[in-house]
């Protein structure tokens, strides 16, 4: 079993941060090697991931959901995969979110990326990409924005 802990400030408030993450159908926008999630459930998701070639699908279930706190999950049948991220005020415009990740590496070349570190690095690069993310959004959607220079 593999653990990775990492976290990321975000130049966003809680809410946004919250908010952004929790939809779901937007994470290929910031998470690399994520085609396509579907939700069909209240807590159930169904992930269509392809990383370096490899297509894999599965269903994860939301374990635990208090709105601006955290989100758990786990990965229904199929490889083991289990989470959970926190979100933290730090002040009205900045939260810092928080991924912890336990997986269960199946077949050599998942076990071989994940000694290596791939595994750790790919969850790194899709924080950033995720600040960056919500940090735009927030810019955008700005109330003290001019409305004439917001972007459609």
């Amino acid at each position: 079993m593999s653990q990775i802990e990492e976290s990321i400030g975000v130049d966003a408030p809680l809410g946004v941060v919250y908010d952004l993450w929790t939809r779901f159908t937007e994470f290929p926008r910031f998470m690399g090697g994520v085609e396509r999630i579907d939700r069909i459930g209240y807590d159930l998701t169904h992930w269509v991931t392809n990383v370096d070639g490899v297509h894999r699908e599965f269903d994860a279930r939301i374990t635990e959901h208090i709105p601006e706190e955290r989100i758990a999950w786990e990965s229904v049948g199929g490889t083991r995969q289990a989470g959970v991220v926190t979100f933290h005020r730090v002040t009205d415009q900045h939260a810092k979110v928080m991924l912890q990740l336990d997986l269960d590496p199946h077949g050599l070349l998942d076990i071989l990326g994940d000694r290596l570190g791939f595994v750790s690095h790919r969850v790194q690069l899709d924080l950033r990409e995720f600040k960056r993310f919500a940090e735009d959004h927030y810019q955008q959607q700005r109330p003290d924005r001019d409305p004439a220079t917001r972007r459609a």
